[in-house]
């Protein structure tokens, strides 16, 4: 196939490396021709993905037009700029193509999941693709599983399987795209534990109540609520949770050992899409009466500075109540 990925960050450079290897004719977007002709000449993603050498059948361009004969495009731009991306793309993509999103989060001003955005933008239905996915450890061929939900999900699944990378179809768009967003948050706020110095303990705990609070919501969406058992639920958290190569758990730790919200953002080249959510997910959960305690304290620290100690105490002082 011919396969269009819009996104050249670390994620949509694996997924393409994926495709490549899989066969199909690739080529990554991004938007600055700076950073793609760095690419090129390297043969590597230096910013995104140091140290993973590119299949040269890969190719890399600018230019939105380019997408226009795509008969499988790949969504992978961070959440807050997936809309305006999309406006852009609209008039290049063809009305026959297979469209997947693998942004893991939530449109800041509508609070929509990314392929509500994208049924807003361009009028049509896309599949989700989700799962325990580390970009560094995809493009090394690290074994991973993902799902993917939607439209055309059994064709999508074609193009993406192989000998390490796995890939499970499932009828529940809303739940798999929840899964990826939410987790985001709670994996924050395991960072902050790891950085105020807690163990095992704390951040099972953590970990367990967060996907409390991910199902509670996504029920009220409209998910099932067996995907949150699954792969994009606490697969997902599982990896997001604990992982060097998570970006929300790391700058999680680095709250959690004092730093300045400002400061740690200010320095970073990669997004952190709990960071963009939390608020997102509080005023989504107070809008449908939905009780996450531990979003609440995320967003606390990161919106009004709130001392995570404070938070912790907050959360642990609780009224009691049955699980």
């Amino acid at each position: 196939m011919k396969c269009f990925v819009i996104g050249n960050g670390g994620w949509g450079t694996a997924l393409g490396m994926i495709l490549a290897g899989n066969g199909n004719q690739v080529t990554i977007w991004g938007p600055f021709e700076e950073e793609i002709k760095a690419i090129r000449s390297a043969g590597e993603n230096t910013v995104y993905l140091p140290g993973v050498k590119i299949p040269s059948a890969i190719s890399w361009t600018s230019n939105p037009a380019d997408a226009k004969d795509a008969e499988l495009t790949v969504l992978v731009v961070p959440s807050r700029f997936f809309r305006s991306t999309l406006e852009t793309f609209k008039p290049h993509l063809s009305a026959n193509a297979l469209i997947v999103s693998a942004t893991k989060g939530l449109d800041e001003k509508t609070h929509h999941r990314m392929s509500a955005t994208a049924l807003d933008v361009l009028g049509r239905d896309i599949a989700a693709l989700s799962g325990p996915s580390h970009a560094e450890e995809v493009a090394r061929g690290v074994p991973t599983a993902v799902t993917v939900a939607g439209r055309n999900a059994a064709a999508i699944q074609k193009a993406f399987m192989g000998k390490t990378f796995r890939v499970y179809t499932s009828d529940d768009v809303i739940g798999v795209e929840l899964g990826g967003a939410l987790k985001n948050i709670i994996a924050v706020a395991a960072g902050i534990l790891d950085g105020i110095g807690l163990g095992d303990n704390s951040k099972a705990a953590l970990m367990t109540r967060g996907l409390a609070e991910i199902t509670r919501l996504g029920i009220a969406l409209g998910a099932k609520p067996e995907t949150f058992s699954g792969l994009s639920g606490v697969g997902d958290l599982i990896v997001t949770c604990g992982s060097r190569h998570s970006r929300n758990r790391s700058v999680g730790e680095r709250l959690g050992k004092g730093e300045k919200l400002s400061d740690i953002m200010g320095g970073m080249k990669q997004v952190a899409e709990g960071i963009w959510n939390a608020k997102v997910a509080r005023d989504l959960a107070r809008e449908h009466g939905v009780s996450m305690p531990i979003t609440e304290e995320v967003c606390q620290i990161v919106e009004n500075g709130k001392d995570p100690r404070q938070a912790l105490k907050d959360l642990m002082s609780r009224d009691p109540r049955a699980e």
